[in-house]
């Protein structure tokens, strides 16, 4: 998130009338997006509603919301909460020139933007892009840094995947098929994170930067691809405490859907929960609004195969998925209202970060 920019980049040019129009038009097309998406949410939540109750083979999961235990679903909704502030940290480690309260209302917008959207986190970055040139900043250097805090985010996602799958595979956490279900994702996550770790210098030794205006198009990818890695490895490299940030967005929503199953009864060991959710979560990426009915079956699915009750898995994903849905666009939804009205106000960076 930047807003004027540095003094080696060209400054846009004074706003003048068309210009404001433009900026008008296109907050009040911000806002439509938002409300729509709002709508479309209900309405899917509503008749996701009528499924259960109307269904007879979806009757079991229906009985067993009906069951939920108050304290539990409270419980959830403060991990929730934790989660959203988790993602607000990291936002901050990455945008680190962005005063604190624009940050904040950024962030949570964007999570607002992402839950209700049917394009997910792309809507997002868009909310993001829409106020980086609204204040005039460098939209390509929001791209880029949007970029770093999307492998931050996801590096977390790997990282544990291959420590919760090496844990199950070594026999210290417990999951159905130590081997197929745990060892070999574990692998994956690991070998994921490596060949990002070291794409910088396999982009440096396969594609290097001479000739760059006759490079093919898959060479340009790997260098762009490449530089953002770079600056991810030196948030890492150099961390703050914000960076923390990374791990509550991910693992207070893992702590979340335990609770969910725990507000029904029993729930599945740690090391299966943790890798059913981290592969669940693989169905989001059906562009459903809030991701109703994908995310929901993917989830479920995975909880499944990783030994858990079908019955109690949909009970406690619908459950998840309506806190982890709601807190969010809820707070987001604030947070875009106050952001709204100061959208043309300037906005003074702070210092570029020194070298360590």
């Amino acid at each position: 998130m930047t807003s004027t920019p540095p003094a080696t980049e060209p400054h846009d040019p004074p706003p003048d009338a068309a210009f404001e129009a433009r900026r008008v038009d296109v907050e009040v097309d911000e806002g439509k997006r938002l409300r729509n998406g709002i709508v479309s949410l209900v309405v899917l939540v509503i008749l996701v509603g009528g499924l259960l109750f109307a269904v007879p083979g979806l009757r079991d999961v229906a009985d067993r919301l009906t069951d939920v235990q108050p304290g539990w679903i409270a419980l959830a909704v403060v991990l929730e909460v934790l989660s959203c502030a988790g993602y607000v940290l990291v936002f901050r480690q990455v945008f680190y020139r962005v005063p604190a309260i624009l940050a904040i209302r950024v962030a949570l917008s964007e999570m607002a933007f992402g839950a209700v959207l049917p394009v997910g986190g792309a809507g997002g970055i868009a909310v993001g892009a829409w106020v980086a040139k609204a204040k005039g900043g460098s939209l390509r250097r929001f791209m880029e840094r949007s970029a770093v805090l999307f492998l931050i985010t996801s590096g977390v996602n790997a990282a544990t995947l291959a420590l919760a799958g090496l844990l199950v595979g070594a026999g210290v956490l417990h999951a159905p098929h130590h081997v197929t279900l745990g060892l070999i994702p574990g692998l994956i996550g690991t070998g994921g994170l490596a060949l990002f770790w070291f794409l910088p210098s396999l982009a440096a030794r396969f594609a290097p930067g001479e000739d760059a205006g006759r490079a093919g198009r898959a060479v340009r990818w790997l260098r762009t691809t490449a530089a953002v890695v770079q600056e991810a490895k030196e948030e890492i490299r150099h961390p703050t405490w914000r960076l923390l940030g990374a791990l509550a967005y991910l693992w207070c929503d893992i702590a979340m859907l335990w609770v969910c199953f725990r507000a029904f009864g029993e729930a599945p060991p740690v090391g299966a929960l943790t890798l059913a959710f981290i592969i669940g979560y693989l169905g989001n990426v059906v562009p459903v609004p809030g991701g109703i009915g994908a995310l929901d079956g993917g989830l479920t699915a995975a909880l499944v195969l990783y030994g858990a009750d079908p019955a109690s898995a949909a009970a406690a994903v619908i459950v998840y998925h309506a806190i982890v849905l709601w807190i969010p666009t809820l707070l987001g939804t604030i947070a875009f209202l106050r952001l709204r009205p100061t959208i043309a106000e300037p906005v003074v960076l702070g210092p570029e970060r020194r070298p360590r």
